[in-house]
């Protein structure tokens, strides 16, 4: 048989023209030059360009940008100044439909190379209205070490501060923030407090305009708690401010501990008439406008007196919604905090009644008497978990109680599709897969991915919501572009 000798290795300062043929999600371009892997941020699929060597590891280069030659018909003109150079948006030059269309290929390409689940049918994303000023939180770098106290985010793949002055993907409300916060920094009274600070996290409500300010330290600040007042009265719609401190690592955005040093510790939001009161520390999703799509997506499938268990269920943000539903909900969560939040959220919204919070471990919750019973009698199984998505143990749990419908929303198609084999190995049937574009301008995705089991009466979602850019998304990949 013939022998396929591995491409050779470009060295680094080599020039190279290169065709890109695929985007990932951190942003960079994939080309190939005599088969081997070369990496470059800023060309887009489709693309070709004159590429110079920057590093060679054993199995891929990394390389950079020296002149183009084609350029895709879905760049777009980047809208912010430090894109490229800030970390925090990946795919600003990508126009929003062909963003679209790019990560419905990032969950079919996880399902079908990681879940192992062959031709999947993931529907088209739904994407907002406008695809910018949709950040409701935002956690700031604080740099006191020059003669200016700096705001700014981490750079690109490094812990480089990118100053930052406004921010095109937060809240108008979070922008004007920033500017707040420089008055601040430069004010006699809260000067000296916020040089103490090492992040500073803004989360506001759009509905109703109130914000929360929690300030990083490395101990509990005095000088924080003294100058929160003035702090806050340069800062549109504060209604509160909070000191964490104690961070277990040097980049650790919150601390251990927290103290709430003026105002009040929450703000509030509304959601498709479901109203939740938000700490600065709480998870709650950052697109509030996604998560109300998601909201009327689910609704249909929640009726009166069906049994829901919402795992991972954080401040009840589901759970609650749900519950306003008529159904009757178990929520687990493992922080107390959030719990709290979430108990305190079913008696604003009158549902106490309907909805149940146990506080611990998910995979140590159900595999106790009163989880299992939990399990045992739920018609849907509803999974928000964080980013390394769930465990065999939980999965296990549910497939042993034969759930008849899980609902599993996740915002990493890598962890998502390890999970779904599993389901599907233990007796489950893949139904729906929806993603929704909870992060413009960002390589990441939400996705909702629904299973079944075949002697179950399946609870059936329905057909997404149409939006503004169905009409114009184009084939992912892209068919080449080489002339």
């Amino acid at each position: 048989m013939p022998s396929h000798a591995p491409a050779a290795a470009p060295a680094v300062g080599a020039r190279a023209w290169l065709r890109f043929t695929d985007l990932l999600a951190n942003g960079q371009a994939v080309g190939r030059l005599d088969g081997f892997v070369v990496f470059v941020w800023g060309p887009l699929p489709g693309e070709r360009a004159e590429v110079r060597i920057t590093e060679v590891k054993p199995k891929y280069a990394v390389g950079e940008i020296v002149t183009y030659e084609t350029r895709s018909p879905h760049r777009a003109e980047p809208f912010c100044a430090v894109f490229g150079e800030c970390g925090g948006c990946q795919v600003q030059h990508l126009d929003y439909p062909a963003q679209l269309a790019w990560k419905q290929q990032i969950v079919r390409s996880a399902l079908q190379r990681i879940g192992g689940l062959g031709d999947v049918d993931v529907r088209v994303p739904v994407g907002m209205n406008e695809p910018r000023a949709y950040r409701n939180k935002m956690a700031l770098v604080v740099d006191p070490s020059g003669p200016e106290t700096v705001f700014g985010f981490y750079q690109a793949r490094s812990h480089a501060l990118v100053r930052i002055d406004t921010c095109p993907v937060v809240l108008p409300q979070l922008d004007a923030a920033i500017a707040g916060l420089y008055d601040a920094a430069r004010a006699p009274e809260s000067a000296a407090a916020l040089r103490e600070v090492k992040h500073a996290i803004v989360r506001a409500g759009v509905a109703s305009g109130e914000a929360v300010v929690s300030l990083t330290t490395a101990q509990r600040s005095a000088a924080v708690a003294a100058a929160a007042p003035a702090i806050a009265a340069r800062i549109p719609g504060v209604v509160g401010v909070s000191n964490s401190y104690e961070p277990r690592t040097a980049n650790a955005v919150l601390g251990r501990a927290m103290t709430y040093v003026w105002g009040q510790h929450e703000m509030e939001e509304t959601i498709e008439g479901v109203r939740y009161r938000v700490s600065p520390a709480s998870f709650f999703q950052v697109n509030s406008e996604m998560v109300g799509r998601i909201f009327r997506f689910l609704a249909p499938g929640v009726s009166a007196g069906r049994a829901i268990v919402d795992l991972y269920c954080g401040a009840g943000t589901f759970a609650i919604f749900f519950a306003m539903r008529g159904a009757s909900v178990v929520g687990i969560e493992e922080n107390p905090a959030a719990v709290a939040e979430a108990r305190a959220n079913a008696a604003r919204n009158a549902v106490e009644g309907r909805v149940r919070f146990v506080q611990g471990r998910v995979e140590g919750a159900v595999a106790h008497a009163g989880g299992k019973r939990a399990l045992a009698e739920a018609e849907i199984v509803f999974l928000d978990p964080p980013r390394k998505g769930s465990d065999e143990a939980t999965l296990a749990a549910i497939a042993e109680a034969g759930v008849p419908n899980l609902w599993y929303l996740s915002c990493n198609p890598a962890t998502l599709a390890r999970d779904v084999a599993f389901l599907v190995a233990h007796g489950y049937r893949l139904g729906t897969v929806q993603p929704f574009d909870m992060f413009p301008q960002t390589g990441h995705v939400e996705t909702l991915v629904t299973l079944h089991r075949d002697d179950a009466r399946t609870v059936r979602l329905p057909e997404r919501e149409p939006t503004r850019w169905d009409d114009l998304l184009p084939a992912w990949p892209p068919p080449d572009q080489r002339g």
